[in-house]
């Protein structure tokens, strides 16, 4: 049986210089830009806040439809509208300024000078406490390859972006590759801080009465419950490969969800597509994790990662 504890269990966590109240952060695309969900949470009670995704120049995104809901999931090919980083510093920042809650940007380009761009110009500007550089985009000027599935693409691009900032700089990995220790170390040998995996699993999704793609992308991003164990696999995989902190996400839902991410190896865990069913997720998730604690008797959330036993 669990031990019990009524002792306030300590979730404060320091991953990767970035000081969190808790290991709970909201994944960036799913939580706006923390205006959105304000009416519905407290944002100060958040370990984090990561941003959704923001480029050099404002881009527009794909053509609806963008999503579409799969078992235990969601399929999405948004296509990372923004409205640049100029318009994020003007008008979306100032907002997150206000609350007690670190802010972590999601960054990503179309090319190493693009990011590049953008880790600059956040370089130093107060209120953002570190970047999360999304790697799984393609580097137009080599032909389309995806940053985030080739290991030296992704090697460069990362060591770019360490030279552009002094601010923390996470990688954000790609799920989408046969061995995902490869590119946790290639993040660790460009200089990164820390990691997040995983972003979303390429999925597709077909009418079969039209016998046309529910997505006008035809593909797009799966997430939800359903790449959960996926997710898990990577993050233990990845904890093992390096000695970096990892934000674990993939269909986080619950406080026993989290936990199963921070037994695997992961330092923090950030909630994305559940925000979309219960604005209140992060909070719930929080919440959960305290309860787990409280009920196995663990004194600090931190004496929980990469606990899990294997033998």
């Amino acid at each position: 049986m669990p031990s019990q504890s009524n002792i306030k269990p300590d979730l404060s966590v320091d991953f990767a210089g970035i000081k969190l109240k808790n290991p709970v952060l909201t994944a960036s695309g799913t939580f706006g830009y923390g205006e959105e969900y304000a009416e519905f949470i407290d944002l100060n009670r958040l370990g984090g806040v990561i941003v959704k995704g923001v480029s050099l120049r404002p881009i527009k995104g794909n053509p609806p439809p963008r999503i579409w809901e799969t078992p235990s999931g969601m399929l999405n090919a948004i296509g990372l509208e923004n409205p640049g980083v100029d318009v994020f510093l003007e008008s979306k920042l100032p907002f997150l300024r206000k609350f007690d809650t670190a802010v972590v940007v999601n960054i990503f380009g179309y090319s190493l000078e693009e990011y590049v761009g953008v880790a600059k110009q956040l370089d130093g500007v107060p209120g953002v406490a570190g970047l999360e550089v999304n790697i799984s985009c393609p580097n137009v000027k080599a032909g389309g390859i995806v940053f985030g599935t080739d290991v030296q693409a992704a090697f460069l691009l990362l060591s770019a972006v360490r030279k552009a900032t002094k601010l923390p700089v996470i990688a954000k990995l790609s799920p989408n590759v046969t061995d995902i220790t490869a590119f946790a170390r290639a993040a660790q040998e460009a200089g990164c801080d820390g990691l997040s995996l995983i972003n979303t699993l390429l999925g597709m999704a077909i009418d079969v009465d039209c016998r046309r793609p529910r997505l006008a992308n035809c593909t797009g991003g799966l997430s939800g419950p359903a790449i959960r164990p996926v997710a898990v696999r990577m993050v233990w995989q990845a904890a093992r490969a390096v000695k970096l902190p990892i934000i674990g996400m993939g269909g986080i839902m619950t406080g026993d969800d989290a936990a199963e991410f921070m037994l695997a190896g992961a330092s923090a865990v950030a909630v994305g597509t559940a925000n979309f069913t219960n604005p209140r997720a992060s909070i719930d998730v929080i919440e959960g994790l305290e309860a787990y604690c409280i009920r196995h008797g663990v004194p600090r959330i931190l004496d929980l990662v990469g606990k899990v036993e294997t033998i």
